[in-house]
């Protein structure tokens, strides 16, 4: 069959094909090099003396729900959340006006037994001079001592009601009952209180108050692992609420028992001095230290990835990404770095450096960023 095809159409195909493989190859090689990239982050030098780490939270070890021996009705509040109370004071009150009535009532008969104790001493003195002169029969005498004593007894009676009736008044007087800060307040103006909440609508505690100097970490450490930890060693405590942060401490106890369906051990932890923003129910990072930390141990170090780190014109480098531009970063290192992770103070945490840079990246270059990195 005869062809129609013209001998030279091959030939110019190949050409076309080796066109744009010659096109694509300088588009690709102008194209900006890829680059895998890793964040500059904030490292506190414990976490290289760290044995052990455990999660937990914060609790007050001096912590109550403040109640009444008495029932009523609360008729003043005189707290809320984070007041800060004394010990002694009056937090709040529950009606007591038939109380005070009551008190007023033994009151009065106690007076009313003094007026009758001093007649009757009265009677009995002159009943007395009078038998002393023959004036009087004995029996009669001796009726005037049984009034004398049976009001004494009256007096007496008295006083015991009125130290009752004070007694009752002061109940419905709800104290605090160490210095401490107001943590929750679970009843209202108007709320019936009982001692126990028994009854139906009514409040037991009016508020939870803690003594915030006896904050400490409860932290459960796995029970394989309790004997890496003593009494006394000395532990550094992140608090999520209070980043880039970490505050001293030591183990204070270890409760002597396992919990059986944990498999682990509570260790309390005792901070060397409590922050003011540390607060009860936060949660909380441990890491137990073998050794206590130095002052200039204590504070968080910029570190990048060894890997990011190059060797350039005699100087160690790291190459920060800014706006898919390099900016080379002279670290000032003396000696090849043989940490995983090496400082770098002049970098802010956050920023993007160069994962293994090749040679050739230069300041001022462009560059793409590997999807992901």
């Amino acid at each position: 069959m005869p062809s129609f095809i013209p001998q030279s159409w091959p030939r110019r195909v190949a050409l076309l094909v080796l066109v744009i493989a010659l096109v694509a190859g300088i588009a690709q090689w102008m194209q900006p090099p890829l680059v895998q990239t890793t964040t500059v982050v904030s490292v506190f030098p414990s976490q290289a003396l760290s044995v052990l780490n455990a999660s937990g939270y914060v609790v007050a070890q001096r912590k109550a729900a403040v109640s009444t021996k008495a029932s009523g009705r609360l008729e003043w509040l005189g707290v809320t959340e984070g007041s800060t109370v004394r010990q002694g004071d009056v937090i709040a009150r529950i009606e007591s006006t038939e109380l005070q009535a009551q008190l007023n009532q033994a009151k009065a008969q106690v007076g009313l037994a003094q007026a009758e104790l001093s007649d009757a001493q009265r009677a009995f003195e002159r009943s007395k001079s009078l038998l002393a002169k023959n004036y009087i029969s004995k029996a009669s005498h001796d009726s005037a001592l049984a009034r004398l004593e049976k009001a004494s007894a009256s007096v007496n009676a008295a006083r015991a009601a009125q130290q009752v009736s004070q007694a009752a008044l002061l109940q419905a007087e709800i104290r605090a009952p160490f210095d401490g800060v107001v943590l929750t307040k679970n009843a209202n103006v108007g709320d019936n209180i009982t001692p126990f909440s028994s009854a139906a609508d009514t409040k037991g505690a009016v508020v939870v108050m803690a003594d915030m100097s006896t904050l400490e970490v409860e932290a459960d450490v796995s029970e394989s692992s309790t004997a890496k930890i003593v009494v006394g060693q000395p532990v550094e405590i992140g608090l999520d609420a209070v980043p880039n942060e970490r505050f001293p401490g030591k183990v204070a106890r270890m409760v002597p028992t396992i919990d059986r369906a944990k498999a682990t051990r509570l260790v309390k932890l005792q901070f060397d001095q409590i922050d003011p923003r540390v607060l009860p129910d936060m949660s909380a990072k441990v890491s137990f230290l073998k050794r206590p930390l130095e002052p200039e141990e204590r504070l968080p170090q910029i570190m990048i990835n060894r890997a990011a780190v190059v060797e350039q014109d005699g100087q160690w480098r790291a190459f920060r990404v800014v706006d898919n531009r390099l900016e080379a970063i002279d670290l000032g290192l003396i000696e090849a770095p043989k940490a995983d992770l090496v400082a770098a103070p002049m970098l802010k945490v956050g920023e993007t450096v160069v994962l293994r840079p090749s040679a050739g990246l230069r300041s001022g270059q462009s560059v793409r960023r590997v999807t992901g990195s």
